[in-house]
Formats: structure tokens, C-alpha cells, sequence
């Protein structure tokens, strides 16, 4: 097993660590540790909102989550010899749940999906459903299964929701800018069009003092991607991945953590992988001069993992750009995407299923997103894909209809 170079204590919080991780991005944040080119390494990473969601059947934990919080990152980690130009190569070697370990946090066997209410960041389909639920998933394994979704039962591909390389000062200013000049345009809006930096809740490494009151001031939210990776949500950066990010500052500083189990392309309710905590090992190198070598002036490329389950038999769904309301768009792949699932959630619904077992199905089990046909105007398609094998019933429509399962106790919804 590797060196564990950032090791965390599952009773304690994330700031009472041995060593302390961070929340935001800031080129200022002080690297824990530094490792060499071709060096291997693990790092244990805490699940994104730090315990404060429970193995429960009550979603009031979901609609009261505490988004300043997020995410608990594992870093910044130096990469002796990383210049700014340079690409560094990440490794994915393996990655999982806390080992070992049954109780109360998220990765001690078992982990969550939530659909986040429209007040408190809302999801992909947030207008449809705008109030908290949540699902929790068992572990076997590398099998998930749900007492709030039953009948289904599937493979998980591990991965991390978010890595990158922490931005330069120049990159830092650039995301603010361009953010608040989007929040400008509509500063009411809920939930909001991006969020801003926040003071309040910046857990920043070992800064103290002056420091730490000005880069609180200054750090970017992790919530979104950028141009240093971050929090891409792409299921397929799984165990044998290879990614080449970008390096904005000396030393590149690697952060990662928001560990899924699970997820179906889009991460569509927004908490819609299966969270947990973990462990991910790693191994790092440089190509150096790289970006300009291979023209990734901006955003990862990578190599996808070579573990994943095999399923052959599909039922994809497709949408186009038309509102529900039958308001013609121009090329709209956002929504044509956003039809697909919600075709997807009616049709599951023939069966016994809620809406929101539904929409929490989709954003948890490793369905496939595609954008089908972008050209053709007006209308984009965008189709989503379900393993059959994942159902315990003929999913396929039957001149019989379809089967009608008991939908159990059904997914918690929060109080009011």
C-alpha cells in the first residue's frame, strides 16, 4: 500500500485533523505535503458537507445542508519540480470507502444521494423538484442497494468528483470577474447563477491571521468546474484513469476529494452521486513545457479508467430542445438533456416508483448521457441511457404492461 501522506481520524471533524485540508481555491493555501515525479501516494478524503448528513430516514439534513462549507478537500499536495507550463500526469490507482469501517459518517459502509431544494442550490431539474430528499445506499462490496429505492441493485465506478491544480493569482481574478459579472445580471435569482467568494466557513490549510482573513476574502467557491479541473462530476475518472491538468503555479498544489460512489452522467440533483468518504491513491508525474506542447492552455484532458461494470442491454430516452410549457429553443442541449431524464422519470413511474425515487435513480445508478444530435435545427437531442440489468423486473414495455413493483418506503422528503 502506498504512504498515506494526508490521513484523516473518522471521529473527528476535518478542521480537528492532524493535518488540515481546505474548502476554496486560493494560489496561497500552503501545500500539507510534496511528493516527486513517480511517486505513489494515498490520501484519505472526507465526505463533501464533513458528516453533517446521516444514515436516515428524514431529508431535513439534505434541505438544511451547509453549502459554505463545501468541499472538504485533501491538500494542496506539491509536486516537487512543477512549474506553471508544465502538465501534470495524475494517476488513479485505486480508490474506495473508508476501509474497514461501520458507523455514523458516509463511506463507513454506506453512502447518500440528496435532491437539494430550489433555496438551497437547487439540481438540474429543480423547477420540477424544488423540495429536499434523500436516498442512502449500502455497500457490498462494489454493489450499491437502497431501502428508499428498491428494486434495483447496481455496480458502482468510483471516482472523485472533484481534482485540480489550485490557479494562479491571474487565473483567481479572472473567475471572479467573469462570475460576478453572470450574478449581476440577475443577483435575486434563486438559487443563484454562480456563488461568490465567502468568508464565512473558509477552512484554508494552515493559514492564520492577516493571511487567512485575505485570502478568505479572495477564494474561489469549489462548487463549479474550471480550467484547473475541479468539480467535474465525471464518473469516469474511475481506477486506472490518467488525467493531465494543467499546472498554474509553482509546485501545481493537487488537491482532491468529494469521493463517489456512483453516478449517473450530469449528477442531475445536484447531490446526485452516492457521497462518501475514502481513500484515493494516486501517482504523479510532469511533462514538462507540456501545455504548450499539446495546446491544453486550459481544462484537463484524460484517459478514462479501464474498470467498470459491463452492462449490454439499455433503455435510453431521448429529449429535445421544446420547454414543457411548448416554447421552441434554438439548439438547446441544456434542455434537451433536461427532457431526456424527465421522459426518463415518467416512464419509471408506470412501474410504482415516486417522481423523486425516480430523479434520485438517475442521478445515483451509472446511467449514460449523450448528446445525440447538436446540428439539426431548431431542435437538440439529448438521450440518456439505463442499464436494464440494474432492475429486478422487465424494464422493457410488453404488450402486458408494465410490472408493478412495491415502492417501498419511498425516498424521505424534508420537513417544512
Amino acid at each position: 500500500m502506498p504512504d498515506v501522506i494526508f490521513p484523516l481520524d473518522s471521529t473527528k471533524t476535518f478542521t480537528q485533523q492532524q493535518l488540515t485540508g481546505h474548502n476554496r481555491w486560493h494560489p496561497d493555501i500552503p501545500p500539507v505535503a510534496t511528493v516527486k515525479p513517480g511517486e505513489s501516494f494515498r490520501v484519505h478524503c472526507r465526505e463533501w458537507f464533513d458528516g453533517d448528513i446521516h444514515n436516515d430516514d428524514s431529508a431535513d439534513d439534505i434541505r438544511d445542508a451547509p453549502l459554505d462549507k463545501v468541499h472538504c478537500l485533501s491538500g494542496p499536495f506539491a509536486v516537487e519540480g512543477a512549474k506553471p507550463g508544465d502538465l501534470l500526469i495524475v494517476d488513479i490507482l485505486d480508490l474506495g470507502p473508508i476501509p474497514l469501517e461501520e458507523g455514523p459518517l458516509a463511506g463507513q459502509g454506506w453512502g447518500y444521494t440528496g435532491i437539494f431544494a430550489k433555496k438551497n442550490g437547487g439540481g438540474f431539474l429543480t423547477d420540477q423538484f424544488p423540495d429536499a430528499y434523500k436516498a442512502v445506499w449500502d455497500f457490498t462490496g462494489h454493489t450499491a442497494t437502497s431501502r428508499h429505492v428498491p428494486h434495483v441493485s447496481f455496480t458502482g465506478i468510483m471516482h472523485p468528483g472533484l481534482m485540480g491544480t489550485a490557479p494562479s493569482h491571474d487565473l483567481l481574478t479572472t473567475w471572479n470577474t467573469r462570475e460576478a459579472a453572470l450574478i449581476a445580471t440577475d443577483p435575486e435569482r434563486v438559487p443563484p447563477l454562480a456563488l461568490p467568494p465567502q468568508a464565512k466557513d473558509a477552512v484554508l490549510g494552515s493559514l492564520e491571521g492577516a493571511d487567512y482573513d485575505r485570502v478568505a476574502a479572495e477564494a474561489a467557491r469549489t462548487a463549479p468546474p474550471r480550467e484547473n479541473g475541479g468539480n467535474q462530476d465525471i464518473k469516469n475518472l474511475s481506477r486506472g484513469s490518467r488525467v493531465f491538468y494543467p499546472v498554474f503555479v509553482d509546485g501545481a498544489n493537487l488537491s482532491v476529494g468529494d469521493l463517489h460512489f456512483s453516478q449517473g452522467d450530469g449528477e442531475i440533483t445536484f447531490c446526485g452521486a452516492i457521497e462518501m468518504g475514502g481513500f484515493i491513491d494516486l501517482r504523479v508525474d510532469l511533462i514538462k513545457g507540456g501545455m504548450e506542447t499539446y495546446g491544453v492552455s486550459e481544462n484537463a484532458i484524460f484517459m478514462p479508467g479501464n474498470v467498470e461494470p459491463q452492462y449490454s442491454e439499455w433503455l435510453a430516452f431521448s429529449g429535445t430542445s421544446v420547454t414543457l410549457d411548448g416554447e421552441q429553443r434554438y439548439l438547446d442541449s441544456h434542455l434537451s438533456y433536461q427532457r431526456a431524464c424527465l421522459h426518463a422519470i415518467d416512464y419509471l413511474t408506470t412501474f410504482g416508483y415516486s417522481p423523486e425515487q425516480a430523479y434520485l435513480l438517475l442521478g445515483a445508478a451509472p446511467i449514460e448521457g449523450r448528446l445525440s444530435g447538436v446540428v439539426d435545427v431548431p431542435n437538440a437531442c439529448a438521450t440518456v441511457y439505463l442499464p436494464t440489468a440494474i432492475f429486478d423486473f422487465p424494464l422493457a414495455p410488453t404488450a402486458n404492461g408494465p410490472t408493478r413493483i412495491d415502492p417501498g418506503m419511498g425516498a424521505p422528503r424534508s420537513s417544512f
